[in-house]
């Protein structure tokens, strides 16, 4: 039965770990650590686990298989390095780093500690998105000329930030604001669909300024290494999202809209767009529970690689710069 470490409960993800966790019977936390100790208390209650104050403590005096960071996004690097280095497995909430140097850092220590890694991007699971990846491999869209990503809510119209989840709002413990919160997500199906980027830009806005200190909405314009050009909205100021992918091809083309996916394609009888397309592959469980599975002993689970969630750091921290400055950024 593997047991768990939760290092930091400040994600908005976290409630829903724990709900997770409690419909597991075979997985157990048994420790939780926070700097804020009346956080970090009221969530080890939750669990029935025991409360360690001293972060520098939790290997030496717990015996856990695997760590769960849920610390805001400054904090990762000091704890993902200290559970690599006990040989524990991670799984780190997303982004994975503020930028490249701490994202690659984090990336290279778990490689050389050979532990399993994952973090949450869950959208890779989603039937259409599956379908959507091997029909490009397949050759299906012919050549894509062009693909858009979308991911938004409406935090900044409901004030979802205001209190519990604050930091989330302050760049300089998040990385980053609303784009790089929810645009994450978009970012890593963009990638995950089309490979590696080479250089992008953006421009970000504050929206309706209820988070003074950072972007509430953002558009994102980047190259991929195979020509592709792709572009990436993200905000928390919309009070809806319906379309949400986009691909275009020589041959063919998809839409995600509510959910549906639309498909066309020259190569493929029935393929013409018209109607929602429902011959579609299983889903996967959240990304979450993919990474209960691999650490009790589950083979063969999809799983995100550190180095994939660094990148993916590195060409969001490549976004804000481009925004910045007004330029193209090359990522590192």
């Amino acid at each position: 039965m593997p047991s768990y470490a939760l290092v930091g409960c400040a994600h908005i993800h976290t409630p829903e770990f724990i709900k997770m966790l409690a419909r597991r019977s075979q997985d157990k936390v048994r420790v939780v650590w926070d700097h804020d100790h009346a956080r970090g208390r009221k969530n080890a209650d939750e669990l029935g686990a025991r409360f360690i104050a001293d972060e520098r403590k939790l290997y030496s005096e717990a015996d856990v298989d695997a760590v769960i960071v849920c610390s805001e996004t400054d904090r990762h690097e000091p704890l993902v390095l200290a559970a690599a280095e006990a040989g524990r497995h991670l799984f780190v909430e997303k982004p994975l780093g503020l930028g490249a140097r701490d994202a690659y850092a984090m990336a290279e220590a778990i490689r050389k500690a050979g532990m399993i890694f994952q973090t949450g991007y869950f959208q890779r699971g989603r039937p259409e998105l599956q379908f959507i990846r091997s029909h490009l491999a397949a050759g299906s869209f012919g050549k894509v000329t062009r693909i858009r990503g979308s991911n938004s809510h409406g935090g900044a119209l409901g004030g979802w930030f205001d209190t519990e989840w604050r930091w989330m709002a302050d760049p300089k413990q998040a990385g980053c604001g609303a784009f790089g919160d929810l645009g994450a997500h978009a970012l890593d199906i963009l990638i995950w669909l089309m490979g590696n980027v080479t250089e992008v830009t953006a421009m970000l806005d504050n929206g309706t300024g209820r988070y003074t200190e950072c972007d509430e909405t953002g558009e994102g314009l980047m190259r991929f290494s195979n020509g592709a050009i792709g572009t990436l909205g993200a905000a928390w100021t919309d009070v809806a999202n319906p379309v949400e992918y986009l691909i275009s091809g020589t041959e063919g083309c998809a839409a995600v809209i509510d959910g549906k996916l639309f498909f066309q394609s020259q190569r493929l009888d029935g393929a013409d767009g018209k109607q929602p397309w429902t011959e579609l592959p299983e889903g996967w469980p959240h990304a979450f529970e993919l990474f209960l599975d691999a650490v009790g002993g589950k083979e063969d689970v999809p799983l995100v690689s550190a180095y994939e969630a660094a990148h993916r750091s590195a060409v969001m921290e490549a976004m804000y710069e481009g925004a910045r400055t007004g330029q193209w950024v090359k990522p590192k």
